[in-house]
């Protein structure tokens, strides 16, 4: 059974980039729309990492962060945020909210999958 990763962005183009960037690495991907979106979709199975936009209608990346972090289950599930903010005013909040790390758009394939693999260990 491989992990599985969410990928939280209001772009279908990005998350299908990133899917396929995971998916050709063997993980499990789920797709949301937005940080609500993302939300719902949690209630199946254990997400062992989440990749999320920081600005998106509906709801944004940091506060989907917060909700995502106040959940039991997923306190200690790593997030990392893809955003093209580079501001440290947003990494900072993304920081305090929970992130581990913060990929800056347009992102390098093997970037994100090192940042992946390090995140979530063996």
């Amino acid at each position: 059974m491989g992990k599985t990763v969410m990928i939280v962005d209001d772009s279908a183009s990005i998350r299908q980039v990133v899917g396929m960037t995971l998916r050709g690495a063997g993980y499990t991907v789920i797709e949301a729309s937005d940080g609500r979106d993302a939300l719902s979709k949690l209630s199946g199975g254990k997400v062992n990492l989440v990749i999320s936009d920081v600005n998106m209608p509906g709801m944004d990346g940091i506060s989907f962060l917060k909700e995502f972090k106040a959940r039991p289950e997923c306190r200690f599930t790593p997030v990392i945020m893809l955003t093209t903010e580079a501001g440290d005013a947003k990494k900072s909040a993304g920081k305090e909210a929970g992130a581990k790390a913060w990929i800056v758009k347009p992102f390098q394939p093997n970037q994100m999958l090192d940042a992946v693999a390090k995140l979530m260990g063996p």
